[in-house]
């Protein structure tokens, strides 16, 4: 089958605009993806910013030196939820309060964006979902990953049966460890280094990602065993710095690291089948068949593909729930594997997950 043919079903063409003007609402400023997003909120790109809850004054001061107005600071959510009414509200919290932020989303019908992954613990992803189906509301969970061209040009490999049958996959996510607690990112670090605000160290940070590949090529696996390293314990006090994983499945299985550790930065995959591999990293997807190897073509994602905002205002357009990577219950699912590998490190054994 041809490169282009492979391609299509993720180059989809543009959807016509949305048929009304979107609000969006900031509900903190701690997590320093924050600062990646902002600008394009600020613009009103594709959603109009109605309000940014935060107490912190430095956050708020940052934020304000990169172009939110004054009068858009609230220092109580709550209060600007109900004043600002918006449409969606996207979290920027520590992932032990998703779950309070979902609930009065859930009780005004907002709909939610949450930074990966979806909550701290399974038992707060459930609820999340349950909130979720109960009111109506949409929740994704925004993956960096999940607007690359290459993951779908992999993944369109894969669907087309160019690698065979696939039986392991192999990914390594990872970097020199989030900062310091200097400047604006102690914020991050306090929380982020927190076993029960994060959820756990590297594990959690970047275990996510590898478990929603796992999920996404193989699906739930049959157990999980993992195993953590606490190399800087100077530096991480609290919480371990890297993180191995292995997901096994009938006659597959999945190898995964996770670490602050790392002498660069690193978000790489490998999907292997009986006929081939892939290789993919944020801007190639290299195919190698027998002895063979080529770089696959990405391809230009539609805007309503290429961004979080716009994904999910088309979601809301069309009625339909958000799909992929960032959907409620593949998202729930990521988080039962990371709960699953706490309880392994614990005992020391694989943990079965319930089918």
């Amino acid at each position: 089958m041809k490169i282009a043919a492979l391609l299509a079903c993720v180059a989809l063409s543009a959807a016509p605009g949305p048929a009304k003007e979107y609000r969006i609402a900031v509900v903190g400023l701690v997590h320093s993806h924050v600062w990646g997003h902002l600008g394009k909120m600020i613009k009103g790109e594709p959603a109009k910013l109605v309000g940014v809850a935060e107490t912190i004054p430095e956050l708020v001061a940052e934020a304000k030196k990169r172009g939110v107005y004054t009068n858009l600071f609230y220092s109580d959510y709550m209060q600007m939820l109900d004043k600002t009414k918006p449409d969606i509200v996207w979290a920027f919290v520590e992932n032990n309060r998703h779950l309070e932020i979902a609930r009065a989303c859930a009780a005004r019908k907002i709909h939610v964006v949450f930074e990966k992954p979806l909550a701290s613990t399974y038992r707060d992803a459930a609820a999340i979902r349950d909130l979720a189906r109960k009111s109506g509301i949409q929740v994704m969970t925004n993956y960096q990953m999940a607007w690359w061209p290459s993951n779908y040009a992999a993944k369109a490999q894969v669907d087309a049966g160019a690698l065979g049958k696939v039986w392991r996959l192999r990914g390594v996510v990872g970097h020199g460890g989030p900062g310091g607690p200097t400047g604006l990112n102690k914020y991050f670090f306090a929380w982020l280094t927190d076993p029960v605000k994060n959820g756990a160290g590297a594990l959690v940070d970047f275990g996510c990602y590898n478990a929603l590949w796992s999920l996404w090529y193989l699906g739930k696996p049959e157990s999980v065993y993992a195993q953590v390293l606490h190399l800087r314990p100077e530096t991480f006090p609290k919480v371990e710095d890297s993180s191995t994983l292995l997901l096994k499945y009938n006659n597959a299985v999945g190898l995964f690291e996770g670490s602050w550790d790392l002498p660069r930065s690193f978000q790489d995959l490998e999907v292997f089948g009986l006929a081939g591999s892939v290789y993919v990293t944020r801007d190639r997807v290299e195919l190698r068949q027998r002895r063979q190897s080529a770089d696959v073509p990405l391809p230009q994602l539609a805007p309503e593909r290429s961004e979080p905002i716009a994904f999910l205002i088309n979601a809301l357009e069309t009625g339909k729930p958000v799909q992929g990577l960032t959907a409620l219950d593949l998202n729930v699912d990521v988080v039962e594997i990371l709960d699953a590998a706490r309880e392994s490190i614990r005992t020391s054994v694989p943990v079965k997950l319930k089918k």
